[in-house]
């Protein structure tokens, strides 16, 4: 696993009812452009997507969106950001995200977020690829997941060790320690 210079953004498409979301969206988008690392995310304008990517173009960040051709005008696509591609569907854009980054954050979303993360640690445990994966785990928002992922590992249903494959972190300036 190497230096991160992509970073996958998966997050909801809303923004939610915790106004901690919406900080913690901002304040990782401003680490990335502060560390000149490519946004990769879903394509969209709305919601904590649309945060995210706003706010890495305001700080003059490059932004790469990939949307389906069916959540076009359901996400909003964006318009003003470094490059958009608008593919023929849901497993072409995951497909297309993990080959443009180097490592993922999940951010609070709903299931299209969780799909993400769990094909994307699927395919980390298939090695089919080795990515960094981070869950932002704003305001205890994954708690139960993680609690549920330690049973999956307890019951040894995993291939490997839990702790390798994934990374908590509970504010976006831990990120910073983990992109070297």
């Amino acid at each position: 696993m190497g230096t991160i210079g992509k970073l996958a953004i998966f997050c909801g498409s809303k923004s939610g009812n915790n106004p901690l979301f919406e900080q913690h969206a901002v304040a990782l988008a401003d680490l990335l452009a502060q560390k000149k690392i490519e946004l990769i995310y879903g394509g969209g304008n709305k919601g904590l997507m649309g945060i995210v990517a706003n706010t890495v173009m305001k700080a003059g960040g490059i932004v790469r969106g990939v949307i389906p051709q069916v959540l076009k005008d359901w996400e909003h696509q964006h318009e003003g950001i470094s490059e958009l591609f608008v593919v023929e569907d849901m497993h072409v854009r995951k497909r297309k995200l993990y080959e443009l980054c180097d490592g993922a954050v999940i951010l609070p979303g709903g299931f299209g977020t969780l799909d993400e993360l769990f094909e994307i640690l699927t395919w980390n445990q298939l090695s089919i690829h080795d990515k960094r994966i981070f869950i932002l785990n704003s305001g205890g928002f994954y708690d139960h997941l993680i609690t549920h992922m330690q049973v999956i590992a307890n019951e040894e249903f995993l291939y490997g060790n839990l702790n390798d494959k994934l990374t908590i972190i509970q504010e976006p300036g831990e990120l910073t320690a983990h992109l070297q």
